[in-house]
């Protein structure tokens, strides 16, 4: 037995979720998400929480009855919190900031890197080197972080680039004479 699906998704109050076929539907104070799961298992909606069923025993509805409450409990994470990434940038002259649905990043280039904000993701400056992203799609959310970290990622020499807040970024000594 999945030790992960056969615990049911608890929706907090100002959550709704509604079912057609194997679509399930969940609308909460940030937004509407939704997943369509596969055949291999089921999806009922009982009391005040949503329960994962397998459609048998084979191994694949096995893997599916995990994963699937994990991307149900996600999409009930997503509508109420939200997910936020936090990108810290290192290096001398190296900074970001929000202009309109554009963010703008000096990484050391002749040219500045100008990222365009996706639609429902939200990128926000505190600090020229603290970049915070945030949306209620964990997915896009990892993705967006990905693409501006890919930009100029961390050098094992200095540590100079975007990494991840918290990131260990393992330093190499430099050459000797």
């Amino acid at each position: 037995m999945s030790r992960i699906g056969k615990k049911p998704v608890e929706m907090p109050s100002g959550v709704s979720a509604s079912t057609s076929g194997q679509t399930i539907e969940v609308k909460g104070p940030k937004g509407v998400r939704s997943f369509t799961a596969t055949d291999d298992v089921d999806l009922v909606i009982e009391d005040n929480a949503i329960r994962i069923n397998p459609r048998g025993l084979s191994k694949r509805a096995r893997q599916q009855w995990g994963m699937t409450r994990t991307q149900v409990a996600n999409l009930v994470a997503g509508v109420t919190e939200g997910f936020k990434k936090e990108l810290e940038i290192t290096g001398v002259g190296y900074r970001a900031q929000v202009q309109g649905k554009t963010l703008k990043l000096s990484l050391g280039y002749s040219h500045d890197v100008e990222f365009e904000i996706p639609e429902g993701i939200e990128i926000k400056c505190e600090k020229p080197t603290e970049i915070a992203i945030t949306g209620i799609d964990q997915q896009r959310v990892g993705q967006v972080a990905a693409e501006i970290r890919d930009w100029r990622r961390p050098e094992p020499f200095k540590g100079k680039g975007v990494r991840y807040k918290g990131e260990y970024i393992f330093r190499k000594e430099g050459k000797k004479k």
